[in-house]
């Protein structure tokens, strides 16, 4: 991430620089769902894990992607809407565990 962030700082205006940090965050999005994948059909997550859990996991993966799809999508119109919609995805799953954690102990 160092590196193409610091070339999307660099060259704020250039949809080519956007690109490169998009498609860097599809990798680490992709590496995850494989890494996650992975640690489910070996054995790695505890055998008392809900498939729900596991279900949500793989969904959040998939629609954090297709949103980052959506946000690298929108340079095609500005490339401030983009990196603006970069921040609002960022400040999302930075702050969302936590409005779920705090309804279901409502709820329980």
């Amino acid at each position: 991430m160092p590196f193409s962030t610091r070339l999307l700082i660099e060259f704020i205006n250039y949809r080519t620089a956007l690109l490169a940090y998009w498609a860097n965050i599809f990798l680490l999005g992709a590496m995850l769902y494989l890494s996650w994948l992975r640690a489910t059909r070996v054995g790695l997550v505890k055998s008392d894990t809900h498939p729900k859990v596991v279900a949500a996991i793989y969904r959040r993966i998939w629609t954090a992607q297709s949103l980052y799809a959506f946000g690298a999508f929108l340079c095609v119109f500005h490339p401030y809407w983009s990196i603006g919609f970069i921040v609002l995805m960022q400040l999302y799953y930075a702050t969302a565990p936590r409005y779920e954690r705090r309804r279901q102990s409502k709820g329980a």
